[in-house]
């Protein structure tokens, strides 16, 4: 298995790296977007370019997927059925609050195999003090924060349940709002602390927005799936799901419910 400690010292010199260009502690970095509403700076690319050779160093049998690099069917392996081993990378997610100086985003990275995340990590330097926060998980074996197990919210009514946002639709005006990292990885990892309740995204998603978060939380206690209540599946051809659902086990049912109307006219309407 994974070096975990080599691992993490990769993380944290890819966190450096972001962090030397963070405005929030006075860097600059270069600013652009990718399309209108995605942006993307030069500290993105710097640290993508950094995990995919030293992850590549530390397992060459794994194959690459990264926001920030072009994708290549060899990640699906001679079969094409993405059955192999895979890195799965953000390498900034939550790159608006990075670019604005705010603290809200992580380097996240997820190894997955068969379809599925074995371990992930992420690393959010800009937070939790001098040392940052460091989220890890392997499956089967638990999640943490700075080394302290994580167990996740076990809210079982919907009305009341803490949800990271900065705004609320009429209709969910009986949820309870929480501070909310840009990052959706974190937004996933506060449900992992027992720091929210409820995260859900109802739009098109791409994996590595969500490998490492989904395993940390599910080893956690949480429940996550996509929009709809369905099973996550990784290094797929298209890398793509509609929307994440990721809470506390007894209220996934009544969350499912109350969003199906909306999952499925946004879904239609993309």
């Amino acid at each position: 298995m994974i070096d975990r400690t080599r691992l993490e010292q990769i993380l944290r010199e890819a966190g450096a790296i972001a962090l030397a260009a963070w405005p929030g502690a006075g860097g600059t970095t270069q600013v652009w977007e990718k399309a209108p509403g995605n942006p993307v700076s030069a500290a993105d690319l710097a640290v993508d370019a950094f995990l995919r050779t030293e992850l590549s160093q530390l397992l060459p049998a794994a194959e690459w997927l990264s926001e920030e690099t072009a994708d290549h069917p060899a990640r699906l392996g001679p079969d094409r059925r993405g059955a192999g081993l895979l890195w799965l990378v953000d390498p900034i997610d939550g790159t608006r609050d990075f670019i604005h100086g705010r603290s809200g985003w992580a380097v996240s990275v997820a190894l997955v195999n068969a379809g599925r995340p074995l371990l992930g990590m992420l690393y959010a330097p800009a937070r939790g003090g001098e040392t940052g926060e460091l989220w890890w998980a392997e499956a089967g074996q638990g999640a943490w924060r700075n080394g302290v197990g994580l167990a996740a919210s076990r809210r079982d009514a919907l009305p009341g349940a803490r949800v990271p946002a900065h705004a609320l639709p009429p209709e969910d005006a009986d949820l309870a709002m929480v501070e909310q990292p840009n990052s959706i990885a974190l937004r996933m990892a506060m449900v992992a602390a027992d720091e929210a309740d409820l995260v859900a995204t109802l739009r098109w998603g791409y994996e590595w927005d969500i490998g490492a978060a989904a395993l940390i939380a599910r080893e956690a206690g949480a429940t996550v799936t996509d929009a709809f209540g369905g099973a996550l599946h990784y290094n797929k051809a298209d890398p793509r799901a509609f929307g994440v659902l990721c809470c506390a086990p007894a209220i996934h049912a009544a969350a499912c419910a109350r969003l199906a109307a909306r999952a499925q006219r946004i879904a239609a309407a993309n």
